[in-house]
């Protein structure tokens, strides 16, 4: 796998790594974040998106980035445009 180190949260400390990689071969954004909770999961699966499928399928996962790490967010996301994923 191709994963490009992006970035790891600037207090992550101890208490979990919040990190971004892009994979140039799969043409993906990785995430690695904080699970959320029973209560976010419940929310995100409420909301109602227009031709989008309810709830949340179980291949898939609600999680936290800090929002500190939008730089780094955005650091991802050039990257892939250059790459031409």
């Amino acid at each position: 796998m191709a994963l490009r180190f992006v970035g790891i949260d600037p207090e992550t400390g101890q208490q979990g790594s919040p990190t971004i990689w892009v994979n140039q071969e799969k043409h993906e954004l990785v995430l690695q974040g904080w699970k959320a909770d029973e209560e976010l999961n419940a929310q995100c699966a409420a909301t109602v998106i227009p031709g989008h499928a309810p709830g949340i399928p179980p291949h898939e996962a609600v999680i936290r980035i800090p929002a500190r790490m939008v730089p780094m967010l955005r650091e991802a996301c050039d990257v892939a445009e250059r790459a031409g994923l």
